[in-house]
């Protein structure tokens, strides 16, 4: 892997979007969870419990190779990327819950991730010449330091500046995409000798698993009683995830190229899946309401 992506592009990357992530919270949208608990409990419940469980049956199901099971056990447990809030923004969702979630989420993220990985690794048993690949303590430790030191320094930043808060979200969310997709570039070019492969191994599951984490996103919350436009951000939430997360472990903690290509292709994956699951249920609650209306005599 090329050294300059491993220790400068994707460390670069993380690091700009979860400051970008810091510049939108306040100590008030972890403090909203007491006043959404259900919504905020079924949305975790989903993220942390049935995501993993889903990522699991698909790549048994699938026979995938060993690193790329592991790849995509990873993917999983990573928490939700910034873009789910643009999403639900565009598809009437609760922005509000969307924020309180990533925050929350990438919070626990630094126990559960390390933890959904280490069992992927042992189970699925990836060969490993040396026996070093896996989540230590250190590489933990590392995992709290890329994900919630730049979300703190971001959130001072705005405690302190909110004007330069307001200025510099823009520009933090372009640049967030822009790298995001250089990241994924290079993963893909690092690996280009065997990326027609991956694509047939790890191509549709990719796509199921977006598919069926959008809809158990939205689905389960509306079955338990949460409103249509919490559902929405849970929805978009659950679906889309902090892929750059996902490879910077993969790449820069456990030195493996071929656990981040789940990643990888399921940044490619996502934004358009999430565009039209988006426009399904938005047309679909629409529909839903124009029934609704009583119709004057």
């Amino acid at each position: 892997m090329d050294s300059a992506l491993t220790s400068v592009a994707l460390p670069a990357a993380l690091a700009i979007i979860m400051f970008g992530l810091g510049l939108s919270l306040t100590v008030e949208d972890f403090a909203r969870v007491a006043r959404h608990p259900k919504a905020v409990a079924i949305a975790l419940v989903c993220q942390l419990v049935l995501l993993p469980a889903i990522a699991f049956g698909l790549v048994a199901a699938f026979d995938l190779d060993p690193l790329l099971a592991v790849g995509m056990m990873l993917l999983a447990a990573s928490p939700g990327g910034t873009t789910a809030n643009l999403f639900s923004h565009l598809f009437r969702g609760d922005v509000a819950l969307n924020v309180t979630l990533t925050a929350v989420n990438s919070v626990i993220a630094v126990v559960t991730l390390p933890l959904i990985t280490n069992f992927a690794l042992v189970y699925f048993d990836p060969a490993d010449g040396d026996g070093s690949l896996g989540l230590q303590f250190s590489k933990v430790l590392q995992v709290f330091a890329v994900v919630l030191i730049p979300v703190a320094l971001g959130m001072f930043t705005r405690r302190r500046s909110p004007g330069f808060a307001e200025r510099a979200d823009r520009p933090v969310r372009i640049g967030s995409a822009a790298v995001l997709a250089l990241v994924i570039v290079g993963t893909i070019a690092a690996e280009r000798e065997n990326i027609a492969d991956y694509a047939a191994q790890i191509g549709l599951v990719a796509v199921a698993f977006c598919v069926l984490s959008l809809t158990v996103g939205y689905l389960v919350p509306r079955r338990l009683g949460v409103m249509d436009r919490q559902a929405v951000a849970c929805s978009m939430e659950i679906g889309i995830h902090n892929s750059t997360l996902a490879m910077t472990i993969a790449i820069s903690l456990l030195d493996n190229v071929q656990l981040a290509v789940p990643a990888a292709v399921y940044g490619v994956v996502m934004f358009p899946i999430a565009a039209a699951f988006g426009w399904l249920i938005t047309r679909t609650s629409r529909a839903d309401e124009d029934e609704a209306v009583p119709v004057a005599p």
